[in-house]
């Protein structure tokens, strides 16, 4: 099979996208210094529009330009942020994820000016997030605290905050990590805290089906771990069926005795009901994993509180 010269990578245009894509091609020159890269830059519905992602048809608005430019032929490989990838419906046809990348920090992080940690944060502090899953979760923790919409990237976000429009912001670790902004963090928060969502910290390279050449070259990038934690925990979002409304978490985490456990949230929107299931594998496979806790959560009643929530 002969190797393919150019590698054409598509991704979102934000300033965190591209330094996603940044660090696909130094792995790629580590591994395959021959090939060359481009990059394929698009701009999503899900980048243009700072409303309700519902209206949008939820998180797939971030990756349906993507998935067009790669299924076109216009780029021969996507990157995806894992967490951004619905995984209630199929992949586009005639697409595959080649490879997962190792996992990155999935913890969120309070950014505050005055270097606050959440529980010093004073009543009526306004946070910025338009995240259902930690709107419900500081619901449940810290209802003192009034959370405010804010969509757009970590920077425009940051830039929201300087102006006034919020006290505080919840931002991804991995995400300031990727645009060199951890001076900002006032606390990282633990996954007991703030439980991080679906495919948080890791990257998936999605290929064409047929083009087995650029699957092949890929795939060396991919990390064993990182994948058997992505199956695991988007098995468990494809049979709760969430939408973009639904507030989900859950982390599949990767012992280095090689046991897998995961563990998993559904909350209502106000955070007053909270629904927990953690196994760990045994002999499962990843993806029996993710059927075991998606099915003691539906045991609990997940079925009839997503369906609850408008969307």
């Amino acid at each position: 099979m002969s190797e393919p010269e150019v590698l054409r990578i598509v991704s979102r245009s934000s300033p965190m996208a591209l330094a996603q894509v940044e660090r696909v091609r130094a792995e790629l020159a580590g591994v395959r210094p021959g090939i060359r890269t481009e990059v394929v830059a698009v701009t999503t519905s899900g980048d243009r529009w700072m409303g309700d992602l519902a209206r949008l048809g939820g998180k797939g608005a971030f990756t349906k330009e993507v998935d067009a430019a790669l299924v076109a032929g216009e780029a021969d490989l996507a990157v995806h942020c894992v967490k951004d990838v619905p995984a209630d419906r199929p992949l586009p046809a005639g697409t595959t994820f080649a490879a997962f990348l190792r996992r990155d920090d999935i913890r969120d992080a309070l950014v505050h000016p005055g270097g606050l940690a959440l529980d010093e944060l004073p009543a009526g502090t306004r946070i910025g997030t338009s995240s259902v899953r930690r709107v419900a979760q500081l619901a449940a923790s810290h209802p003192r605290l009034e959370c405010v919409p804010m969509r757009g990237n970590a920077n425009r976000r940051l830039e929201k905050l300087a102006a006034g429009d919020a006290d505080a912001l919840l931002l991804a670790v991995s995400g300031l990590e990727r645009i060199g902004r951890t001076d900002v963090i006032s606390e990282v928060l633990s996954e007991e805290v703030m439980c991080p969502p679906i495919g948080a910290g890791i990257l998936a390279l999605q290929c064409r089906e047929d083009d087995t050449a650029t699957i092949d070259v890929v795939s060396a990038l991919g990390d064993p771990q990182a994948h058997r934690e992505a199956t695991a925990e988007r098995m468990l979002l494809h049979v709760l069926q969430g939408h973009c409304n639904s507030p989900i978490a859950g982390y599949a985490r990767s012992e280095s005795s090689g046991d897998l456990s995961l563990r998993a949230k559904v909350f209502t929107p106000d955070g007053k009901r909270v629904l927990n299931a953690h196994e760990w594998a045994g002999p499962l496979d990843p993806a029996t994993l993710g059927t075991s806790v998606a099915v003691a959560l539906l045991r609990q009643g997940a079925r009839e509180l997503i369906d609850g929530i408008p969307h």
